[in-house]
Order: C-alpha cells, then sequence, then structure tokens
C-alpha cells in the first residue's frame, strides 16, 4: 500500500472565474488567470493562465481566448478541463514514469444548482483526479480566515469573487442561510467600460478596465487615502482614433455604485433571513470580507456605513478561499461534513 500513498497527491483548488489558485505540498503553488487560448485549426491549447490573457483580446482568426467560467459556474466543460489539466502540469510535469492519482478538493458557489455541481465534478475527474470532493466557497473562505466553523457561533462571510459574491451566515459546520449573486468583479469591470464610453466616448478593453478597477477603483467618492489619477488609453469612438485621458477614482466610483449597491442589498437579505441568536453573535463579531472584490478601495466602510456593523477584511483576501480549501483537504476526517462528495 506505500507505494500507492507514495504516488498520491493531494491538491486543492480554488476554480475562480477570473483567477485558478492551486494549493499543493501546503503551499500555493498555482496562482493564474482562468483563461485558456486554443488554435481554431487544430482545437489544441497553445496556452494556458498568463501567457494566455497576454493574447486575450489582441488575438487574429486563427487563436481564440476561452474564459471557461462565467458567474462562478463552469461554462465551457472543455476549456474547462484543459485549464485545470494544464494548470496541474505546471505543478507535476508530464514526464514523470508514474503519473500521480490526485485526490482534489475544489470549492464551489453556494448558490450552485445540481447540474453545474456536476460539471465542476466531471472536468474534475477528466483532468485525472481519482476522487474529487467539493466544498462550498463561504465555508472556505470562514477556515481560511481562521474562524472556527464547527462551534455553534454566527460568522457573516461576505466573499466578493470575479463572477459571484457569497454572502453567508455559518455556524455548526454548516451553512444556516445565504445569498449568492452574480454581482462581483467582473460586473465592475463591465460597469467602467461602460461608464468610459458613455461618459469619454472611448472604448476601451477588458484588461485596460480591469487595471483602472485596480489602481483606482473605490467604493467610496471620498476617501481618506486617495489614489493618483489614472492614464488611459483606448479608441475615441467619434474619430476611430486612438486617444489617452486621465480618469479620477471618484469618477470611478459613481460607475460602480449601480453594482455596489446590489451587493449591499444582498447582504441586508442575507441579515433579514438570519436566526435571531445567530444575529447577536454577527453584531459582536461583526462581517468578514473576502475575495479580490474586498480590495476594492472603501468598501469595507461602505458595508459598515450601511449596516452598522464591523467589517473585517480578510488579511490576503484573495487566497483566503483556496487557503481554507486546503485546510479542509488537509483534515478530511475532521472537515468531513462541510465536503460533498
Amino acid at each position: 500500500m506505500g507505494i500507492f500513498n507514495f504516488l498520491t497527491q493531494e491538491i486543492a483548488i480554488d476554480l475562480g472565474t477570473a483567477n485558478t489558485l492551486i494549493i499543493a505540498h501546503d503551499k500555493v503553488m498555482v496562482d493564474e488567470p482562468s483563461i485558456v487560448a486554443i488554435d481554431r485549426k487544430t482545437e489544441k491549447v497553445i496556452a494556458v493562465g498568463k501567457r494566455a490573457m497576454q493574447m486575450h483580446e489582441k488575438t487574429h482568426e486563427n487563436i481564440k481566448t476561452i474564459r471557461p467560467l462565467r458567474d462562478g459556474v463552469i461554462a465551457d466543460f472543455q476549456a474547462a478541463e484543459s485549464m485545470i489539466r494544464g494548470m496541474i502540469s505546471m505543478i507535476f510535469p508530464k514526464n514523470k514514469l508514474f503519473k500521480p492519482s490526485l485526490v482534489m478538493v475544489i470549492c464551489i458557489p453556494s448558490g450552485i444548482t445540481e447540474v453545474e455541481k456536476r460539471a465542476v465534478k466531471d472536468s474534475a475527474e477528466q483532468a485525472g483526479a481519482r476522487e474529487a470532493y467539493l466544498i462550498h466557497e463561504p465555508m472556505a473562505a470562514a477556515l481560511g480566515m481562521g474562524l472556527d466553523v464547527q462551534e455553534p457561533v454566527g460568522n457573516m462571510i461576505i466573499d466578493i469573487g470575479g463572477g459571484t459574491t457569497e454572502i453567508a451566515v455559518v455556524a455548526l459546520s454548516g451553512i444556516v442561510c445565504d445569498q449568492s449573486i452574480r454581482v462581483a468583479g467582473d460586473e465592475f469591470t463591465a460597469d467602467i467600460v461602460d461608464y468610459m464610453r458613455r461618459q469619454h466616448n472611448l472604448l476601451i478593453g477588458e484588461r485596460t478596465a480591469e487595471a483602472i478597477k485596480i489602481n483606482v477603483g473605490s467604493a467610496l467618492t471620498e476617501l481618506d487615502e486617495a489614489p493618483e489619477d489614472y492614464q488611459v488609453s483606448g479608441r475615441d469612438l467619434m474619430t476611430g482614433i486612438p486617444k489617452q485621458l486621465v480618469v479620477t477614482y471618484s469618477e470611478i466610483a459613481h460607475s460602480l455604485d449601480k453594482s455596489i449597491s446590489k451587493i449591499e442589498e444582498a447582504i441586508l437579505k442575507a441579515l433579514e433571513t438570519t436566526p435571531p441568536e445567530l444575529a447577536s453573535d454577527i453584531q459582536r463579531n461583526g462581517i468578514y470580507l473576502t475575495g479580490g472584490g474586498a480590495l476594492l478601495r472603501g468598501l469595507d466602510k461602505r458595508i459598515s456605513q450601511k449596516t452598522k456593523l464591523m467589517v473585517h477584511v480578510a488579511d490576503d483576501p484573495l487566497k483566503a478561499v483556496v487557503r481554507g480549501t486546503g485546510i479542509a483537504l488537509k483534515n478530511r476526517e475532521q472537515y468531513a461534513a462541510l465536503l460533498m462528495s
């Protein structure tokens, strides 16, 4: 049996709409954008992750880039399988004599349907998993932030990812009430593209909008520590000529206002359905914010003003979910109640 144990490799995957992270050997080995580049003629995968992202929106007719996940779930089954396989081969190169037998734990949104769940499991098995377990993202995020999810204490987790925002109240190893809405980082990016087109007659790509969001994205029109104005290049819709202009953080805050309001509504809805004893725990402990969206300037402050509760941002919001998935993988027996096989 010993030799088989030696060949078994355990990996934890945060299969995100925007980024995919993989933990193996207790550390984050892969942190790549969730995208693949495919040759249209041969249907072969040319690049995965960062290399494919560099090609995104710059391809000619023989190459297409695909983001296999939309709104937190698999939209393109084959591309997802190729992407998972490509990312696993970054950790375990193919030229090994023995192929490792993989045990995977993958996290999924809490508002996912049975069919979508099946798609995640199937693509993991197609990519070489001998055993595949699933865990809900809010649970994984809570574990990754060091919260004890098995205690009879309520914690509210808000995980703002690329495709979905997960809001859940967790206690006793389970999700008591949750809201999963498809408004998150991708929606913010689309809002910025839309704003630049309407307000400045400037057509910009997804990657430029993402850069604007990172550099001057804000949830509040007035910040204590304001970021510097950002130079944006794009195509002028009136003349068709490339042009450059400067945007400020308060402009971007205006453009994101509608989407952030939808997230606030969902938070209030989740709080309304929380049992009173757990609500008093949340009042004491506050709300925990994680995911890439937690990095948006002033978002914690804005949620705090809306709910009148304390808001704690995770130490490394981008990696909290995958860290929690890794903890669940390592202690599968202890956290058996959280895992779905």
